[in-house]
C-alpha cells in the first residue's frame, strides 16, 4: 500500500547526465590512452627521456584541441539538423494542424493508449506547447538530448587534458630509467579510476567498466610500444 509523504519525490535519473558524461569519459579515456601510448612508443624506439616528455606535451595540446574541434563540428552538425527539423515541424503545425494532431495521436496509440484518450492527450499537449510535444514525441528531441556544441567541445578538451596530464607528469618527475614504467603504471591506474567513476556516475557496474577500459588501454599501449621498438630497431 503506497504511503504519502510531505516531502516531494524527486527521482535522480542517470540519463540526465548522458550528454556531458559521454564527452567527458571519451575525452579522458582518449587523453590517457593516446598520450601514454605515444610516449611508450617513443620510449620503446630508443628516444631520450626529453623526447618522450616533449612528445607527451605535444600530444596533450594537440589532442585537446583536436577533441574540442571534433566535438564542436560534429555536435554542431547535429544541432543544425535539429533546427531544420524543428523549422519544418513548426511550418507544418501552422499549415496542417489537424494532420499534425492525428500524427501525434497515432504515436500515443502505438504506445498503448486508447484512441479516444490518445486524441485527448494530443489535443491538450498541443494546446499547451504544440512544437514541444512534436519535438519530444515525434522527433525525439528533448531538453536532455538537445545538442550543445560549445558544452561538448569544452568538456572534451578539458577531459582530454585531464587524462593526458598524469602520463606527462610522470615523465617529467621520474628519472629517465623509471619514466616509462611510471607512465605505464600511472596511466593504467588512471584508467581503473576512470572506469570506476564513469560507471558510478552512469549507474552501471564498476567491474565491467573497469575491465573494458583497462583492457583496451593496455592493448593500445602494448601495440604502440611494440611498433616503436620495431621501427626503432630498424632505424
Amino acid at each position: 500500500m503506497p504511503t504519502t509523504s510531505d516531502q516531494p519525490h524527486h527521482a535522480v535519473h542517470y540519463v540526465n547526465r548522458v550528454g556531458w558524461l559521454r564527452a567527458a569519459v571519451l575525452g579522458a579515456n582518449d587523453g590517457i590512452v593516446s598520450t601514454a601510448s605515444l610516449m611508450t612508443g617513443i620510449a620503446a624506439s630508443g628516444a631520450s627521456g626529453q623526447s618522450v616528455l616533449l612528445s607527451g606535451i605535444a600530444a596533450l595540446v594537440a589532442g585537446a584541441m583536436s577533441m574540442a574541434a571534433g566535438e564542436y563540428v560534429s555536435v554542431s552538425a547535429q544541432a543544425d539538423t535539429e533546427r531544420a527539423d524543428l523549422a519544418k515541424e513548426k511550418k507544418a503545425l501552422v499549415t496542417q494542424p489537424d494532420a499534425e494532431w492525428a500524427e501525434l495521436r497515432d504515436i500515443y496509440v502505438e504506445r498503448g493508449l486508447a484512441v479516444e484518450l490518445a486524441g485527448e492527450v494530443a489535443r491538450q499537449l498541443m494546446a499547451a506547447d504544440a512544437l514541444g510535444a512534436h519535438a519530444r514525441d515525434e522527433l525525439g528531441i528533448s531538453e536532455i538530448a538537445t545538442a550543445r556544441p560549445v558544452q561538448a567541445a569544452m568538456a572534451s578538451a578539458a577531459s582530454f587534458a585531464a587524462g593526458a596530464a598524469p602520463p606527462v607528469l610522470a615523465a617529467a618527475i621520474l628519472p629517465g630509467s623509471g619514466a616509462v614504467a611510471g607512465v605505464v603504471g600511472l596511466s593504467l591506474l588512471c584508467l581503473v579510476l576512470l572506469g570506476h567513476v564513469g560507471a558510478r556516475l552512469g549507474g552501471a557496474k564498476p567491474a565491467r567498466s573497469i575491465a573494458r577500459t583497462l583492457f583496451w588501454g593496455a592493448l593500445a599501449m602494448a601495440a604502440t610500444a611494440g611498433a616503436g621498438h620495431l621501427f626503432g630497431a630498424a632505424i
